[in-house]
């Protein structure tokens, strides 16, 4: 294998490894994106979540050099697992 691909296998298998950490971490059945947005009381953390959640989105549809795959992929991730999904987009999505 060559040193240039290296960097995106590592980077899909930590994607791979991390994805149902995600999921535990952020309860299957907890409130997504729409349904904090929905709530008539957020909190302090559910503010938090909710502006890098749009922070995240805002940078994920900006981005003109992503494929649409990708970018489909990435806003779902963080629609549905706001805490889960925005961590792993400013850890692995950005690149």
């Amino acid at each position: 294998m060559s040193d240039e691909h290296r960097p995106s296998v590592l980077r899909s298998l930590s994607l791979a490894l991390l994805a149902p950490l995600t999921i535990l971490l952020t309860g299957c059945g907890g409130p997504n994106l729409l349904d904090r947005l929905g709530a008539t009381n957020w909190g302090l953390w559910g503010t938090i979540v909710i502006v890098l959640d749009l922070v995240a989105l805002v940078d994920l549809l900006g981005d003109g050099g992503r494929e649409t795959t990708s970018t489909v992929i990435w806003a779902l991730l963080i629609i549905f697992f706001p805490v889960g999904g925005v961590l792993l987009y400013f850890i692995f999505g950005r690149g």
